[in-house]
């Protein structure tokens, strides 16, 4: 019986995490890894931020392969998710990435503590 590869969205402290070569997320460098596109907007933003608009333009040419599409269902379940948890304050941004990962059937990387405990999350810090 063969065992199905587990497939990772990352959100963006996840995705910063692996571009700062944080150890605690190396295993991940060679996971069948996924995540959206706003995520790389924000991405883009705190790596031109701390490096400069170079290194974050090429980090985004190089991650953009793993992004995908945002689907209407996604948009509800995002809204659906903050609204039932809405003192955790959850951005739109990581609403969005948590539903698409529930989703699709994919683990939620990230190491924000809001998310600990929560059904599908891979936390790490």
């Amino acid at each position: 019986m063969e065992t199905e590869e587990i497939e990772y969205f990352l959100d963006t402290y996840a995705l910063i995490e692996i571009v700062k070569d944080n150890k605690n997320f190396e295993r991940f460098k060679n996971t069948r890894n996924f995540t959206g596109h706003m995520n790389l907007l924000e991405l883009h933003y705190m790596v031109s931020k701390e490096f400069g608009k170079r290194k974050a333009d090429e980090i985004i040419d190089k991650t953009q392969s793993i992004t995908i599409n945002i689907e209407i269902k996604d948009i509800k379940e995002a809204s659906k998710f903050r609204l039932i948890y809405i003192k955790n304050k959850f951005s739109y941004v990581d609403s969005l990435g948590y539903s698409m990962a529930f989703n699709r059937n994919m683990k939620f990387l990230t190491g924000d503590k809001e998310f600990q405990g929560l059904k599908n999350v891979e936390f790490v810090k």
